[in-house]
């Protein structure tokens, strides 16, 4: 009996999409695809088992060992350093991480900067290599808000098409850091399970190739 490679998904479009890559790799799973509530779903003759989290969720299951692999954004990689390792960039979810303000915004560099943001460490990682003093206001939603409501200056946020910052008549100051859909491992799981993995990252890289 194969052993069973446990693959923690991402909820939403996305996840959809990797399942995808995943299918194409040679590692289907076709009861995903009905109609269904259910979370976990499992091909034994191919030796994987899949389920699916919240896209913020899936290094925490992957870290702890629930899952021996995931697929998550950088974002989340670089907000909250999990202990993983990171086997493969899947050329998917692409965006960038960036500072953005009010049209015809200038940085009195005098005084300290203030930044809305959900990604506070990559935000006060990215002023710190700068050495730039910021005040970091963390908030869960509405970024955009901040700075035309004068809470912030900029805004640190994941930007894919500007759209978005358009529209609340903000512009990007700065792109910072490419942004993409990482395949990710447990450690211990890739020590004793490394050939699986290695197999499951080959396939999957032959298919971000085409």
């Amino acid at each position: 009996m194969k052993k069973i490679i446990n693959v923690a998904l991402p909820k939403g479009r996305l996840g959809e999409k990797v399942y995808d890559l995943f299918e194409r790799a040679g590692f289907p799973c076709p009861s995903i695809k009905e109609p269904n509530r259910k979370l976990v779903f499992e091909n034994a003759e191919v030796g994987v088992r899949y389920f699916w989290v919240k896209p913020s969720d899936v290094a925490i299951y992957v870290e702890r060992g629930a899952a021996d692999i995931g697929v998550a954004g950088k974002d989340i990689l670089l907000e909250y350093t999990p202990d993983v390792y990171e086997l493969l960039d899947l050329q998917m979810g692409k965006c960038w991480m960036a500072v953005a303000a009010k049209a015809g915004f200038q940085d009195d560099r005098n005084r300290t900067l203030t930044v809305a943001t959900k990604f506070a460490n990559i935000a006060k990682q990215h002023y710190f290599a700068q050495g730039r003093d910021v005040d970091i206001v963390h908030l869960n939603g509405s970024i955009e808000l901040a700075p035309i409501l004068g809470l912030s200056d900029v805004i640190v946020d994941i930007v894919e098409t500007g759209a978005t910052l358009k529209e609340n008549k903000l512009e990007v100051v700065e792109k910072f850091v490419d942004i993409s859909a990482r395949l990710i491992a447990n450690k211990s799981s890739f020590q004793f399970n490394r050939e699986k993995i290695e197999e499951i990252r080959a396939g999957l890289a032959k298919q971000t190739e085409k």
